[in-house]
């Protein structure tokens, strides 16, 4: 039986001890927080997005930094296993739009409240509000790890010690980096760490004027020095300070780090409708109400917060009755709504961001274990490795999957 250590309480690290309890190894699971998996209970907004009801070929599809290094990881241990292990351990799930995997209660506490018997069940013994200073190395072979439990340091010995100690993003759930540091530690690379799946910055009064509007069913368009890089529909929400929501968040993965010069996103508002149709369906709109200003035309097509904005955009004078707007005009609408566009300034930083890009090396850590190269029976999983997705439950997967390969190594 081999003594295992687990660093790191969120879902690789509860994944990581169930696996390695399963394969009869004593394991011991450490957590700096007072609770385990302080970041799953606020993740898909405290419902909790499990996993994507999905083959690994979509999960693969769907990984933004190295979706090779997780073929082992997904194909041992894949979404579909993730929720017949939970059915299994007796909570009831359901699948929504974009398959993404809930609890049915859309309660994220019950998905905790079942992995925490997982542990239970297995006999995985847990410290809570116990820091880990360090892991213990001696030439080239993990030896333990070194904890402080307020004032006391002590030292635990171990067979092989499993870092699962997150990223940088929401801080305030302790996820502070520490496993980057024990990576450096042991010669292990670290690449650059970049906020990721996080809110755009603009540079605009506009945002903050539709503070709080959220828009449905459009199509938003991210370009990167003229080359469009992501095209996708769904769910938008303007903010005091630019703008979030699942299309920001998924687009965001692929300018994290990078230069951000001339990067701007395109709106199409009416994205069922070609320009041509759109064309009709406003000629509708004028002809039924000719005498009308053409501030006052647009409540059929627009939400009420958007047409002072989309009116001043378009330079029609809001006074002008609509009988009397010319063809060239109305074309000019329609293009604007079929493309409101905005320059980004910036991204937002780690404290909003749901994962971070970047991490341990992958090229040092073995794909089929997750055993570092360097250091013997030192393992790594979770979103301190180099791994991201985007969003609908990915991410997580990643946690699930590799966790449960290092467990289980």
């Amino acid at each position: 039986m081999d003594k295992v250590i687990v660093v790191g309480g969120g879902a690789a690290g509860i994944m990581a001890a169930i696996s390695a309890a399963e394969s009869g190894d004593s394991v011991l699971l450490i957590e700096k927080n007072e609770k385990l998996g302080k970041k799953v209970y606020i993740t898909g907004k405290g419902r909790c997005n499990i996993t994507n009801d999905s083959d690994v070929e979509n999960l693969l599809k769907n990984v933004r930094s190295n979706p090779k290094f997780l073929y082992s990881a997904f194909y041992t241990f894949d979404s579909y296993r993730m929720m017949d292990f939970l059915e299994s351990e007796g909570l009831k799930i359901k699948t929504e739009r974009g398959n993404r995997v809930f609890p049915e209660s859309d309660k994220s506490s019950d998905v905790i409240r079942t992995l925490k018997k997982a542990l239970e069940k297995r006999k995985v013994k847990i410290l809570l509000n116990t820091k880990v200073n360090k892991i213990d190395i001696e030439d080239g072979i993990c030896k333990g790890v070194e904890v402080q439990s307020g004032s006391r340091s002590e030292n635990y010995t171990a067979d092989k010690v499993i870092v699962a100690t997150g990223g940088c993003s929401y801080q305030s759930t302790g996820s502070t980096g520490d496993g980057y540091k024990f990576a450096k530690d042991a010669d292990i690379k670290v690449t650059k760490r970049y906020p990721s799946l996080v809110p755009f910055n603009i540079d605009s009064d506009i945002p903050k004027r539709l503070q709080g509007l959220s828009l449905r069913n459009v199509k938003m368009t991210l370009t990167d020095k003229g080359r469009a890089v992501y095209e996708e529909l769904g769910e938008m929400l303007f903010t005091h300070f630019g703008v979030s929501g699942p299309l920001v968040l998924s687009a965001s993965t692929l300018v994290a780090g990078k230069d951000m010069s001339d990067v701007k996103i395109s709106i199409d508002l009416k994205p069922a409708l070609s320009n041509e149709q759109l064309d009709e369906r406003i000629l509708r709109d004028f002809s039924e109400n000719k005498n009308s200003y053409f501030k006052n035309s647009l409540s059929r097509l627009l939400p009420s917060k958007l047409i002072p904005v989309i009116v001043e955009l378009s330079g029609i004078d809001e006074q002008k009755q609509v009988n009397n707007i010319t063809k060239e005009e109305r074309h000019k609408l329609v293009s604007l709504l079929k493309g409101v566009t905005f320059k980004i300034d910036s991204l937002r930083g780690f404290n909003e961001a749901i994962i971070t890009k970047g991490g341990v090396s992958v090229k040092e850590i073995n794909p089929g274990t997750m055993e570092s190269k360097k250091v013997k029976g030192l393992f790594f999983a979770g979103e301190v490795l180099d791994l991201d997705a985007v969003t609908g439950g990915y991410n997580l997967q990643i946690a699930w999957s590799t966790g449960y390969l290092a467990g289980m190594n």
